[in-house]
């Protein structure tokens, strides 16, 4: 009887090993883009993606708390979070084209993002063209997403918003990585040398606090988001290098709004000015 006890329990924990480690796939970042578009009247399309993979996907359709939203001011709770607490240090990277966007992956462990003590590790940036969360109905040009995650795959995301104007310091850095992926196919990477993301310089005191989701499939949810306030610039070259660099035939990677329904949205009141 103990024998078999003890068994019954080697057998449970190795049931759970197995399905803590399986865990992780389900909320990350699908890394081949290819399984889906962005082109609302295709099979591929948001409207169909709980339908691709209707067991990993399924939130994608189902899900109560989804990304991207529109931030409006007559739902906006007005709160004092502290200034965004931020470690972030140089690191080699990639740039990675994953068939609908540009991924640069650190190769450190050593940037990180600290929320309410814990401590999200940032793993990679990437952009959507136009944004995907919008302001009060105003939809930008470009959306960077800096994601972070703990050792327990907490996930906790950066949105930073863009306008056409001026060209951006950080994506100049980047213009002859990206010119030199634009031959590649999906799925291939290159080496960019040392990324310092202090240099995407964004504003650390005012901003939107929601709980999300992935945009991308699986949609996975309870990811913690932050969307800088505050409005950067970017050129209409440095868009066009980025859609370029993927030429995957879309000129948009962005999922549309999603419903709120009744989720709290704060903004960060920590400092003076607008």
């Amino acid at each position: 009887m103990a024998k078999l006890t003890s068994l019954v329990l080697i057998f449970s924990l190795l049931t759970a090993i197995v399905l803590l480690s399986s865990c992780p796939a389900m909320s990350e970042e699908v890394e081949d883009e290819t399984e889906f578009n962005y082109d609302e009247a295709s099979p591929l399309g948001p409207p169909n993606w709980g339908h691709i993979k209707p067991n990993e996907w399924f939130l994608c359709k189902n899900g109560t708390m989804q990304s991207p939203i529109d931030l409006r001011d007559e739902v906006v709770q007005i709160s004092n979070l502290g200034p965004l607490q931020t470690n972030y240090n140089p690191s080699n990277a990639t740039l990675k084209n994953r068939g609908h966007d540009v991924k640069v992956e650190l190769m450190s462990n050593s940037s990180y993002l600290q929320i309410d003590g814990t401590q999200y590790e940032l793993l990679q940036f990437h952009w959507h063209t136009p944004s995907e969360h919008t302001i009060n109905g105003v939809r930008f040009d470009l959306e960077l997403h800096l994601v972070h995650q703990t050792p327990l795959n907490e996930t906790a995301v950066i949105g930073v918003l863009y306008t056409i104007g001026m060209p951006d310091p950080f994506l100049s850095l980047l213009e002859d990585d990206l010119e030199a992926i634009s031959n590649n196919t999906a799925g291939e990477e290159r080496a960019v040398g040392v990324i310092d993301p202090n240099q995407i310089n964004f504003n650390t005191t005012k901003y939107y606090r929601y709980m999300g989701s992935l945009t991308t499939p699986p949609c996975s949810e309870n990811v913690t988001w932050t969307v800088i306030k505050e409005v950067k610039s970017v050129s209409q070259e440095q868009i066009e290098l980025l859609q370029a660099a993927v030429h995957d035939d879309y000129d948009y990677n962005a999922r549309p709004l999603q419903p709120l329904n009744n989720r709290l949205v704060q903004l960060n009141c920590y400092g003076a000015g607008p």
